[in-house]
């Protein structure tokens, strides 16, 4: 699986019922737990005082990316991402032996 770095920016639409809001947040959460479960979401981060999401996510290629892993996630319709490929750095301290 390759990795890429995604921004999200959620912004929920003007004049949605607050019970919407708060459906999609909670199967939200619970999809986030199963794409974590399958190794597609290793890691998500807030930066501090910001309303965005950072996070490395998994998948065979960018199309998969966007078709079945974040288009499943229940608040995609009010993302924004921007998508950034990534590939292993040779001084990466995490880096696997033989990892290219």
């Amino acid at each position: 699986m390759r990795e890429f770095l995604v921004e999200i920016t959620t912004t929920v639409p003007e004049g949605t019922a607050q019970d919407e809001v708060d459906r999609r947040r909670t199967a939200e959460a619970v999809r986030a737990r199963e794409l974590a479960a399958t190794g597609q979401l290793a890691r998500l981060w807030r930066p501090v005082g910001e309303l965005r999401s950072i996070g490395v996510w998994r998948a065979a290629d960018e199309e998969e990316l966007h078709e079945k892993v974040l288009g499943t996630l229940p608040l995609r319709p009010w993302m924004r991402l921007t998508v950034t490929p990534l590939e292993s750095h040779p001084n990466d301290p995490g880096r696997v032996d033989g990892a290219r």
